[in-house]
């Protein structure tokens, strides 16, 4: 890598902030396209992309605005200035004795005894290692961990397009989906919301400094 490769990285990582008001700019659908394509090609666990990405544009945002904002406190100013958002969902029973798994299993080319194969390590490293297979909030909380890599990838992408950005949590997660379930966005019984993302072009910038902790103490090489 070169150093002006690793310069342009750095420049990019420290311009990320978060951005809770745009100005009017429309972020182009090649531009958007780039972003989620970040999202749909990240890695999962065990190869299982056991996630969805709703996608909204100004004029849809403003079909749900207002429903949204009053059971989603965090993403108000969003709601009201960002050129796109991106809900992210994860599915909620993915076992390994599930569909999705057997799907994904197919998918990626695996064939008769292998699959079973592979089932039989899904198995074991549900029921022993992450003790999670009895569990639906732990299936869950499995699924949505894994949401964060595509959140992350989308975010990093986007500032290298110019492009700013918000993760959003804090809204009632309850709420939402039920939202979203009523007007037939999601399956409520079969996948989860797990964290919004507001995309556009920063009105100014923002007030605060931002800062980090000293990074020899959250960085750590191991002799």
């Amino acid at each position: 890598m070169t150093e002006e490769v690793r310069k342009e990285i750095r420049e990019n990582l420290d311009r990320r902030v978060a951005v809770r008001v745009y100005n009017d700019r429309e972020i182009s659908r090649e531009d958007m396209e780039i972003i989620l394509d970040s999202a749909w090609l990240s890695p999962s666990s065990v190869g299982l992309e056991a996630w969805r990405f709703l996608v909204l544009d100004r004029k849809a945002i403003s079909k749900v605005r207002e429903d949204l904002k009053s059971i989603a406190w965090g993403a108000a100013p969003q709601l009201d200035t960002a050129s796109h958002f991106v809900i992210l969902l994860a599915e909620r029973n993915a076992r390994y004795d599930g569909q999705s798994i057997r799907e994904s299993l197919v998918r990626r080319g695996f064939l008769g005894e292998e699959i079973e194969k592979r089932l039989e390590l899904y198995k074991s490293f549900q029921e022993n290692d992450m003790q999670i297979a009895d569990s639906k909030r732990g299936l869950l909380d499995w699924t949505a961990k894994q949401t964060y890599i595509a959140l992350a990838n989308m975010m990093t992408s986007a500032i290298r397009l110019g492009i700013d950005s918000c993760p959003i949590e804090g809204f009632d997660y309850s709420k939402v989906n039920e939202k979203l379930a009523e007007l037939k966005l999601i399956d409520i019984e079969k996948e989860s919301i797990t964290t919004m993302l507001s995309l556009g072009y920063r009105l100014k910038d923002p007030k605060h400094q931002r800062t980090r902790k000293d990074r020899d103490k959250v960085i750590n090489w191991l002799d």
